[in-house]
């Protein structure tokens, strides 16, 4: 046997075990005991809820061997993206059911134990049934949670106005606007009449720049084919300039060869021409904007981090540019601010990003506190941030992937003004 057959057939008893622990206290807590508890008993009483529980698990097990398999993939049935939703949905609410039925279970094992040595029971059988309702009600919570993000919030777009003070900001560039978008995901957009809002929100804004800070599309080109006409309509003074992120290359879809892939790639860069988007591919443009020279430089993906494509090349990037000119870098991942911008390359005060979509979940309030899983990964995650005289701004993303919904992470556009000190 493998290690990974091995590690395998663990992962797979252990989930059984968990399982079969939880379904045991919902049978408890919704029955009431049965019998002595054991494992005949509990399957054979209340069929029904039996059936329900077990299904579930069977039906991601064939949903998942359809998906390793080949069978089936996201980006080919987009309906398939709320299959995905409904079992990551209903797993997470399993979670938390699970870590409160190991709550009151320990409160229940050290009522046992306190009876044991003290004869008093602390735990009647009406409190023991309360504790288990509670449990289940508290750990039912993310299910009307995620559901309500799925339903209100994937097209809720939120503007984030943001004024960055740029010490030594040429005269001519004071109050210039940039607007930016990032992550689009086009192949998770179900609906379309909700993302012309946010066109219509982008050119309200009367931009001078329009960017976009990567991931066109999940994976393959044709997703954003029905939205070409609809972001053709960006509007601004000077331009939309854009940038590649991971999803771009293609790198997580199994094509059938590598000139599929290939292929798929240039359609990508073609659809950007199409909508007269200037796709900068380690590379710059300069821009004269009221006398004064602004470099428009965008690179290619480039992660800190190992799981992700690390295509970017600054120094070609920025060759041949003028050392004093002001420069916004494009770049979709935000760890690449650290690894190669703040305290080494002084002369971009600026860098725009997006790729984390704040983990499409958590809360902000605003000057007091804010939370995202995201921050357990990314040192910058969401908004502005600034070290020295040196800026991130981390775009939260103007679509979804994978959960096709939001909670407390809007979807949004930034409107960002250059202010000088």
């Amino acid at each position: 046997m493998t290690l990974i057959s091995l590690g395998l057939l663990i992962f797979f008893a252990l989930w059984f075990l968990l399982e079969f622990y939880l379904f045991r206290f919902l049978v408890k807590t919704i029955y009431g005991p049965v019998g002595n508890g054991s494992g005949k008993e509990l399957f054979v009483s209340n069929f029904g809820f039996t059936i329900l529980y077990w299904t579930i698990p069977v039906l991601l097990l064939l949903n998942w061997s359809a998906q390793v398999g080949g069978l089936i993939h996201y980006s080919d049935i987009s309906i398939w993206i709320y299959v995905n939703a409904v079992f990551f949905v209903m797993y997470i609410t399993k979670l938390f059911l699970l870590l409160f039925a190991v709550i009151a279970d320990a409160f229940l094992i050290f009522g046992r134990g306190w009876k044991l040595f003290s004869g008093k029971d602390v735990f009647d059988p009406g409190r023991k049934q309360f504790l288990r309702n509670s449990a289940t009600l508290v750990g039912l919570i993310p299910l009307p949670t995620l559901l309500y993000g799925m339903v209100r919030n994937p097209y809720r777009y939120r503007l984030h106005e943001v004024d960055v003070v740029i010490k030594d900001l040429p005269k001519g560039l004071e109050g210039l606007k940039v607007v930016q978008i990032s992550d689009m995901h086009a192949g998770s957009w179900f609906f379309r009449e909700p993302v012309e809002r946010s066109v219509e929100m982008i050119n309200e804004q009367q931009a001078d720049i329009v960017v976009f800070t990567g991931d066109m599309v999940n994976n393959k080109a044709d997703e954003m084919e029905p939205f070409i006409d609809l972001f053709s309509k960006v509007k601004s003074r000077y331009g939309v300039y854009s940038v590649l992120g991971n999803h771009d290359y293609g790198d997580y879809y199994r094509w059938s060869g590598q000139r599929e892939k290939e292929e798929n790639f240039v359609r990508l860069l073609e659809i950007q021409r199409e909508m007269k988007w200037e796709l900068l591919r380690n590379e710059n443009k300069v821009l004269n904007i009221n006398g004064s020279a602004l470099a428009i430089v965008g690179v290619e993906n480039y992660s800190a981090l190992p799981q992700f494509p690390r295509y970017g090349d600054l120094d070609k990037a920025v060759e041949n540019l003028d050392p004093g000119i002001l420069k916004i870098l494009l770049s979709h991942d935000p760890t690449h601010w650290d690894a190669e911008i703040v305290g080494k390359r002084w002369d971009i005060p600026l860098m725009l990003s997006g790729h984390t979509h704040g983990f499409q979940f958590g809360f902000e309030i605003p000057g007091f506190a804010r939370w995202s899983p995201s921050s357990m990964i990314y040192n910058q995650w969401a908004g502005l941030y600034r070290k020295g005289q040196q800026y991130l701004y981390v775009n939260r993303g103007l679509g979804y992937l994978g959960y096709p919904g939001r909670v407390g992470i809007l979807p949004e556009i930034t409107s960002l003004v250059l202010k000088r000190t």
